[in-house]
């Protein structure tokens, strides 16, 4: 198996665990990345990770140490509020000893990325065509530069895969949901009422079939997502002038009217960085037929709605279990194989609930649904 050359397609957490936890095990691999730096752009809010799945992962990957300096076990609490900013639910007890603690999706990328050798992550390569090189081989052919030929080609590359079509003609379905991500920084000294308002963990603000989904990010920040049943095309429609910070701000308030003003201090006092997020599932249960020389992981194979709070951790437990796979075994197709059936199970699972979560909470009688989905988790 020491002899596969092996390319992964995306630098994301999914393909960071991989390539780590193979060199872990002395095997070497190369993560192409089309964006030019680990800096080019923000990679997203912060994320718990579950000690099931991501925490297993960065275990394996002999990154614990590394994690528990950056995890933040304060920030694990839950609260839910009414449109008024009624507080109907509140799980704080213990919340520093629980088992999800928090960590920022870059911070958690950087530690990966810093414990790689240099050589291993080649930036700006973006993928233009995979093209079978006999033996199950492919030969991978990038923007302005040579070709090259991979015995594994592990798609890594998100929801809009460019190696998904090679083993599946699947592709991501909108949800009827598009979240509007705005932030608040420095929200503790800036604005306390607020700080107190989210607290120390993931706050839900439920009403109208719509959502404020607010939560703590390291440095002080909050970063909140407005949650709206829309048309696919709705961030195009010129309902929002997303060009126009401050304009943008009022008109998505509007779509809260009669809400709290305590709650609508989310969106009023956020920052300029205000885009729309149309969320994409495949659908629940996708698998394909085994092809050698391929496999995915993360999102490429099983894109889900955020709703499950589990793709980041899904991500990176593929990536473990198809290192694991790989390194113990003589047989480097048979241990694919054996990886994606274990995969495809769990993510089904996985993707029933985060659609079943996502329908029930942005929907009428969403508060009510919500409170009754915690409650259970928290009797368990």
């Amino acid at each position: 198996m020491n002899s596969l050359r092996i390319a992964i397609i995306g630098g994301g957490l999914g393909g960071l665990t991989l390539a780590r936890a193979l060199q872990v095990h002395g095997v070497g691999a190369t993560v192409f990345e089309r964006e030019a730096s680990a800096a080019e752009r923000p990679q997203g809010g912060t994320l718990d990770m579950h000690a099931e799945s991501g925490h297993l992962a960065l275990c394996r990957a002999g990154l614990e140490a590394e994690f528990q300096a950056a995890a933040r076990y304060e920030d694990q609490e839950m609260r839910i509020y009414n449109k008024a900013a009624t507080l109907v639910y509140e799980d704080a007890e213990d919340a520093a000893s629980g088992d999800r603690p928090e960590i920022d999706r870059g911070a958690l990328r950087q530690l990966f990325l810093d414990s790689l050798e240099p050589s291993v992550v080649r930036w700006g390569y973006k993928l233009e065509s995979i093209l079978p090189a006999g033996n199950s081989a492919y030969q991978l052919q990038f923007t302005a530069s040579r070709p090259e030929t991979y015995d594994l080609v592990v798609g890594a590359d998100g929801a809009w895969s460019r190696v998904r079509p090679l083993v599946s003609s699947q592709q991501p379905v909108y949800c009827g949901v598009t979240g509007v991500e705005t932030g608040i920084d420095d929200v503790d000294r800036l604005f306390p009422e607020i700080a107190e308002l989210v607290g120390r963990g993931m706050m839900f603000a439920l009403g109208d079939s719509k959502g404020l989904l607010a939560q703590r990010n390291g440095n002080a920040q909050i970063r909140t997502y407005a949650a709206l049943r829309v048309p696919e095309k709705w961030a195009a429609s010129g309902e929002i002038d997303f060009t126009h910070p401050e304009t943008a701000r009022a008109q998505l308030a509007a779509l809260f009217a009669g809400w709290s003003p305590k709650l609508l201090g989310l969106i009023v006092r956020s920052n300029d960085r205000i885009r729309p997020w149309p969320l994409y599932a495949l659908p629940t249960g996708h698998r394909w037929e085994h092809r050698p020389g391929i496999t995915l992981i993360g999102d490429a194979a099983h894109v889900m709605s955020p709703f499950s709070g589990e793709g980041a951790n899904l991500a990176m437990l593929d990536a473990s279990d198809l290192a694991l796979v790989l390194t113990q075994s003589a047989d480097g197709d048979s241990a694919v194989q054996s990886y994606e059936q274990t995969m495809f199970t769990r993510a089904e699972i996985a993707a029933a609930g985060a659609s079943e979560s996502l329908n029930s909470t942005i929907a009428d009688g969403g508060l009510e649904a919500l409170v009754a989905q915690m409650s259970r988790q928290r009797e368990n």
